[in-house]
């Protein structure tokens, strides 16, 4: 596992992470940021740079994503991903920390506040819905893995794809584009992804099926909603998981999709800044 500052537990878990270059020098209160499914560590970067108040910023590559493990076992549960969370909260000695998760991230790091709450000190939850997704919605992304034209020629056609050809972009989207050629590494015969797409639908599996209501009503710390207003997130959804929250507050960002912080850092920042700085100050 792999820790841009930057989990031990039964053999047939990959081996712990080592500590790698921070997002931004140590010289705050730390804050723990997770990324969404296929995503990678370093998609925080522009955000996390943005920020001010001094913030000691560190991000994971969670398992089976980046340059982290990715044994043809796994697991891939959900107890896995939010107990690697946890090794790297204990490890780094970042406890009480401020965790910030992306979509799946968000998901592993409400999770983890309802079941360690010693460990966390406040949330932001970036875009990712409460409620179960369905049986559908994993037949559609199986789907979806399976029309890739992998591997890729170069990354122009990277860009190409995933920010217009995909038939799932309705408008030309370079942004898109750009977000996955992050995570295309160079093969013999040509660019594939860095991840496995079969472990990219079991990570999925363990959390599309299943409503989260009960994890996040456990969340004691203060917490942020945060969506983009075209994301995946709808507002009658995220209204309702802060008013589930026993300290929750609620922010959007105009013009923003799934991938707020990557397509829009300064209006993402505007978002969570004053929120970490309230809850992070003395």
């Amino acid at each position: 596992m792999s820790i841009a500052r930057q989990p031990s537990g039964p053999e047939d878990r990959p081996a712990p992470p080592e500590p790698a270059a921070p997002l931004a020098e140590p010289s705050g209160a730390p804050v723990l940021l997770l990324h969404g499914l296929m995503g990678h560590a370093g998609h925080w970067a522009p955000a996390a740079g943005l920020l001010t108040g001094g913030h000691r910023t560190i991000a994971l590559d969670q398992r089976g994503h980046g340059a982290s493990e990715k044994p043809p076992g796994g697991p891939f549960t959900r107890e896995a991903y939010v107990a690697d969370a946890a090794t790297v909260v204990e490890r780094l000695g970042l406890g009480p920390v401020t965790l910030v998760g992306h979509s799946m991230g968000a998901l592993t790091a409400w999770q983890l506040a309802a079941e360690r709450p010693d460990l966390v000190r406040a949330l932001v939850i970036c875009d990712m819905r409460a409620s179960a997704l369905g049986a559908a919605s994993q037949r559609a992304w199986q789907d979806w893995f399976r029309g890739w034209p992998a591997p890729f020629p170069n990354l122009d056609a990277v860009h190409r794809w995933f920010g217009a050809d995909d038939p799932w972009v309705e408008t030309p989207n370079p942004a898109r584009g750009a977000f996955f050629a992050e995570v295309m590494t160079e093969r013999e015969d040509g660019w594939h992804p860095v991840f496995d797409p079969g472990q990219m639908l079991t990570s999925r599996e363990t959390w599309v099926h299943d409503a989260h209501w009960d994890s996040l009503a456990q969340v004691r710390c203060p917490t942020l909603v945060v969506r983009g207003l075209d994301g995946e997130l709808g507002r009658a959804e995220a209204q309702e998981m802060v008013r589930v929250l026993p300290h929750g507050a609620y922010a959007e960002i105009p013009d923003a999709g799934h991938l707020l912080h990557y397509t829009h850092p300064e209006a993402w920042a505007e978002a969570v800044g004053p929120f970490l700085t309230g809850v992070l100050t003395p």
